[in-house]
């Protein structure tokens, strides 16, 4: 298209849809180099922008700072809701069933992915599938730490 002389501009909802800091600057440079045009619909950045100019540079930084920011607030509030006893994440998809179930197939040495293939969610919105591997040894390993503590490292 640039060689036939038509002007190219990256349409684009919103900033942070492109990247954030770092990453959105290395690419606004990339743009720039190849002669395509930015352009926000929404956000700070709204409107057209030259990708390498000083103002859409600090917005791009100050975004990046932003979302850092977000995170350490978050994990702040995770482990303060852990030491109240807050449970952190989304709602249990084993019961005390599935969990036996689980601890008799890993009795008979079976590998996690092996488990998980035999254990079904009854209930939540993933009800009838198959959990993953990865909540498999969560739900195990936070068993084992609730029937012997002190065979569990921290």
């Amino acid at each position: 298209m640039r060689v036939a002389g038509i002007a190219v501009t990256l349409v684009v909802h919103e900033h942070k849809r492109l990247g954030r800091g770092i990453e959105l600057a290395a690419l606004a440079e990339q743009l720039k180099g190849s002669g395509i045009g930015l352009d926000f619909l929404t956000g700070e950045l709204q409107g057209q922008h030259d990708p390498s100019g000083i103002v859409f540079t600090v917005l791009a930084a100050l975004s990046g700072m932003e979302r850092e920011y977000i995170r350490d607030r978050t994990l702040e509030g995770h482990e303060s809701a852990r030491k109240r006893g807050k449970t952190i994440g989304g709602a249990t998809v084993v019961g005390d069933d599935t969990l036996t179930h689980a601890v008799h197939l890993r009795a008979q040495e079976l590998s996690l992915r092996d488990i998980a293939a035999r254990l079904v969610i009854a209930k939540v919105k993933k009800k009838g599938q198959h959990p993953s591997p990865a909540t498999v040894q969560r739900m195990l390993r936070d068993h084992d730490r609730t029937t012997d503590p002190a065979a569990i490292p921290n």
